[in-house]
């Protein structure tokens, strides 16, 4: 069972105990993501994921990456159009290590001009590198078509324009202006007591000054279906369709990530992996997801195929969409279908380092953690009626936005 404590400045901490392992998962969530970057500063939540290793007021670079490393530990971080994430997985006894070297990272950055100048090359290749890998842009791109003119559209690297002019100033202004201690969350999962895990970090935490910000999420509330084709230097023709879905607070989520699991979820069982690839073998790959955001949310399918099949692949989808959205599934059905999502869910639980970054994320979006129990009982409770009302909604063909990368 997990314990939350909040500290006087806003700053959660939860915690859950597993004593069956060796390790310790911990980590900084912050409600800080590239939606919240303006036109000119697009990029920069990414850029500051990238230069928190690069220094603080106590540590080198050098002195960053080898402290948990050289214990057998890793060290990772990452950003998503919400969130920014730094964490850490280390054996038990050097807890206080990593919790430490995470407060410093995350609060004590300097952001050195010199490595700023370093990293800037190294981002402008890891552009590079996602335009080469169309499987990769196709999805960025889709996100621009889907939430046109809107954040949520931009690329989290950034632009190169943008990147290229990021200075030291501009991160200090970005964590000023987005920082607020009442959305920071520190997690830990993993083989320590409560009393433990607070020892090492409450203090740090607790002098950090209270700090509320007066920035508002711009809700998106614009979208007008699009079709668009590209013509690019590939062998296989890439097709993603998508539209805004239920939001992280809307009733019917459970329901969708259901519907979407049936759909197109990671299971060979899918409905398109059975029609495109093992009745036709027509595609490697498809897959379909959703994705909640704190005021909308995103669902899409995505597939690769030969030129001459695309036509093809492209009616089976819609055929397979039109079957969810006209007949009702059958009892057995929708309970083998509830119980393979349940029983992914209940595997994913045993992903530590995964349950760790879900209960930050829970909090900051829910201002609490729903027991899986009480997911499942939502999955359970579920009716044919409800999924067939969510189907002919979500999937309505004629509120779809189409994106296809045709071979040149």
């Amino acid at each position: 069972m997990y314990q939350i404590k909040e500290l006087a400045n806003g700053i959660r901490i939860v915690h859950q105990e597993v004593t069956h392992t060796r390790l310790v998962h911990c980590g900084f969530v912050l409600n800080i993501g590239s939606r919240d970057e303006t036109k000119e500063q697009e990029g920069l939540a990414h850029f500051w994921e990238h230069m928190a290793f690069k220094g603080t007021k106590k540590r080198k670079t050098f002195h960053i990456i080898n402290r948990l490393e050289s214990l057998g530990g890793e060290l990772n971080a990452y950003t998503t159009k919400e969130k920014i994430c730094f964490y850490a997985s280390v054996l038990k006894e050097h807890y206080s290590k990593a919790a430490d070297l995470l407060f410093d990272i995350t609060f004590n950055s300097i952001f050195p001009a010199k490595e700023i100048e370093k990293e800037r090359q190294v981002i402008l290749e890891e552009m590079s590198m996602y335009r080469d890998s169309p499987d990769d842009s196709i999805q960025d791109e889709l996100d621009a078509l889907v939430f046109e003119n809107h954040s949520l559209g931009r690329n989290i690297l950034g632009t190169e324009e943008t990147v290229s002019k990021f200075s030291q100033q501009d991160f200090f202004d970005f964590i000023s202006t987005r920082l607020d201690t009442s959305q920071v969350v520190f997690s830990i999962v993993g083989n320590i007591s409560f009393s433990k895990a607070l020892k090492a970090i409450e203090g740090p935490l607790s002098e950090i000054q209270p700090k509320r910000t007066l920035y508002a999420r711009s809700a998106f509330h614009t979208y007008a279906p699009q079709v668009k084709t590209i013509n690019r230097d590939i062998t296989q023709s890439l097709c993603a369709l998508g539209r805004p879905a239920y939001s992280q607070h809307d009733p019917n989520r459970y329901k969708l990530f259901l519907l979407n699991n049936i759909l197109g979820g990671p299971s060979m069982n899918s409905r398109l992996n059975l029609a495109l690839r093992e009745k036709y073998g027509y595609v490697y790959s498809i897959e379909s997801s959703y994705q909640p955001f704190s005021d909308t949310g995103f669902f899409g399918i995505f597939f690769g195929t030969e030129e001459k099949t695309l036509k093809k692949s492209t009616q089976i989808v819609h055929r397979e969409l039109h079957k969810l959205r006209t007949k009702k599934l059958g009892t057995m059905q929708l309970h083998m279908a509830k119980e393979q999502a349940i029983g992914q869910m209940a595997m994913a639980e045993e992903n530590y380092a995964a349950l760790m970054l879900v209960f930050g994320k829970s909090l900051i979006d829910h201002g609490k953690i729903d027991p899986l129990e009480r997911i499942f009982e939502q999955i359970r409770s579920t009716t044919a009626e409800e999924v067939l009302a969510i189907a002919e909604e979500i999937f309505n063909p004629e509120q779809l936005s189409y994106l296809t990368y045709l071979p040149n």
